[in-house]
């Protein structure tokens, strides 16, 4: 069992977490985080840039001159590619960018973000924040205490309004619940912060 330090809102050790090697401690593996993240923000690609072939502008809907004895080169109609206001040739149409990777290796890609960052010692765990209500200057607090400088990545439980709504204003920080945590979020960031019940909920999902 891999075990990771546990903090309250004032930045003191409380106590630790011993969470399963098989999420926490494993070798990550980079194909797979690649993979999901790539798939990630294909998925996100609005996919709505257009243009217009041959057959969608408007006008040339008659021969601009006859085929033979003018001596200039057959035109079928002014609006081919190679004229000016013409179609064009293989230009984008809207399209989903979007791919698909089976759920084992998401959960691999996840697995080994957690593990990455357990490794290099930017995953912190705290007990919780325990706002009573709304705070922004609170959240920003204990983060200070914490010692998180930086952008960085706040998982919480899915109920924990809260903290949600205090920490989602403040520049550099993303708040997310657990239930939402996804490779991208879990890597894109310098340090990466869990509230207890939120690890626990996302340790008992990837084992």
């Amino acid at each position: 069992m891999a075990t990771i330090e546990v903090k309250d809102a004032n930045g003191k050790k409380v106590g630790t977490a011993d969470v399963s090697d098989a999420v926490f401690a494993i070798e990550p593996n980079t194909f797979a985080m690649h993979q999901v993240v790539r798939s990630q923000l294909a998925a996100r690609r609005q996919g709505t840039h257009d243009t217009k072939g041959r057959s969608e502008v408007s006008g040339g809907g008659r021969k601009p001159w006859r085929q033979k004895g003018t001596g200039r080169a057959r035109q079928g109609t002014i609006r081919a590619p190679q004229w000016k206001g013409g179609g064009v040739v293989f230009g984008p149409t809207p399209r989903s960018y979007a791919f698909k990777v089976p759920n084992k290796v998401v959960k691999l890609a996840m697995r080994s973000a957690l593990s990455a960052k357990h490794a290099e010692g930017v995953l912190y765990v705290i007990e919780g924040f325990g706002f009573a209500e709304p705070s922004t200057k609170q959240a920003a607090a204990v983060l200070e205490k914490l010692g998180i400088t930086g952008r960085c990545t706040v998982v919480v439980a899915n109920d924990d309004v809260n903290a949600i709504l205090s920490l989602r204003n403040l520049p550099k920080v993303r708040v997310i619940t657990a239930s939402e945590a996804n490779t991208y979020d879990l890597v894109d960031n310098t340090a990466l912060l869990f509230t207890k019940p939120a690890l626990e909920w996302l340790e008992g999902v990837l084992k």
